[in-house]
């Protein structure tokens, strides 16, 4: 059981705020932040808001001296609200529209990404305030999400693209690239620093000044209720980095590995029943809301049930909604369940509230955020 479960009355929380709840720890996002940041130094760290953009997380990275990175319109707002310097955003969506890029300029934020092109001449207009970063691709089987699959030019194409900006007036500061979500080690990201120091020195011996390598994303989290070390999984890309020039300036976009452990789900059995070998139990939360992220992000949530004991019997957890594909597990082991029972997930900040829908006008689970350190806690209204 985690810290803040243990520091927590589940079914007080539910008797007072319904259920399905998550949980959002802002200590959590601080800690992770911190792990992140002590296993990358001399790394600037902005958080990818798409896995949990909720104002909490802000406010806690912001204390922290975080930057972000944005990708949409609704981001850029969501930072601005809450009095982010634009100075600390990149906007790293490589395809915009004219409207996306004005807006994020109307908010101060001038530094933009490109992997082709169409997309080069999108900045003309804005030539005079907008810089640069080019995306290069590094495709990576390993990972479950490969963002290599849609996005960024081939290694071979970067240099002719630097040229291409060069000659239309436009200012690249640097090269970007992103080896996919949860990846299980470290090596392609090696070969991404690799590759792109060399665009880098034949940049240079042109006359070109790219001086920003942003390593992406990707760091993972560990889905077995264990502890990864964050640490050792960096140690090759920090002998990476330090082939760089002391010039070159580093920056990263972790999303998940700050995200993910920072939220807890509750949720309630609302139903159940026996079918063939199996007992089903109906949740008030599913794969259409909290745990979408089992289809979308291919994980599978550690759960628990802390408040039921006894005998094992195989088990199925399914969803409230009256579609058959809303199962989050189809045999699991767990002691018999009362209806109004609660069946706790972990590790559910990332992918998950950001993505869940109101399917079948189930609403999505409300959002309490709490803070272990200082002891408070709130309600916060979902849209």
């Amino acid at each position: 059981m985690n810290e803040t479960s243990q520091a927590l009355d589940y079914r007080q929380l539910v008797e007072q705020h319904g259920s399905p709840l998550l949980l959002l720890d802002k200590s959590k996002v601080r800690r992770q932040y911190r792990a992140l940041a002590a296993a990358l130094p001399g790394v600037r760290l902005h958080y990818a808001l798409k896995p949990l953009p909720h104002a909490a997380v802000v406010e806690a990275l912001m204390e922290e001296g975080a930057c972000f990175d944005l990708a949409t319109n609704g981001e850029v707002d969501l930072v601005n609200s809450l009095g982010v310097r634009p100075g600390r955003c990149i906007h790293t969506h490589p395809i915009k529209r004219d409207g996306d890029i004005r807006h994020a300029l109307e908010y101060g934020c001038t530094v933009f990404v490109y992997d082709n092109p169409y997309e080069l001449d999108k900045f003309l207009p804005y030539k005079d305030e907008v810089k640069l970063l080019l995306r290069v691709s590094f495709p990576n089987p390993e990972t479950k999400v490969d963002l290599s699959k849609k996005f960024g030019c081939t290694p071979e194409q970067a240099l002719p693209l630097l040229q291409l900006a060069q000659a239309k007036g436009l200012k690249v500061i640097g090269l970007s690239f992103h080896v996919g979500s949860q990846v299980p080690n470290a090596k392609r990201h090696v070969q991404a620093i690799d590759a792109c120091r060399d665009i880098l020195e034949q940049a240079w011996e042109l006359g070109l000044k790219p001086w920003i390598l942003d390593i992406g994303g990707g760091f993972p989290v560990d889905y077995d209720d264990g502890e990864l070390d964050i640490d050792s999984f960096c140690a090759p890309i920090r002998e990476a980095l330090d082939k760089l020039p002391a010039t070159v300036q580093r920056i990263a976009e972790p999303g998940r590995f700050i995200s993910a452990p920072a939220m807890t789900s509750v949720a309630s059995v609302m139903g159940k029943a026996h079918r063939a070998d199996k007992v089903w139990y109906y949740l008030d939360d599913g794969l259409y809301g909290s745990y979408n992220g089992q289809l979308y992000d291919h994980v599978t949530y550690p759960v628990s049930t802390p408040y039921a004991g006894g005998e094992l019997h195989h088990s199925v957890l399914a969803g409230p909604t009256c579609d058959s594909v809303d199962v989050i597990r189809d045999d699991i082991l767990l002691p018999e369940l009362d209806i109004g029972e609660l069946v706790v997930g972990k590790v559910m900040g990332a992918y998950t509230w950001a993505s869940a829908s109101t399917f079948n006008f189930f609403p999505k689970a409300n959002i309490l955020v709490v803070d272990e350190c200082q002891q408070e806690q709130k309600l916060v209204a979902v849209a």
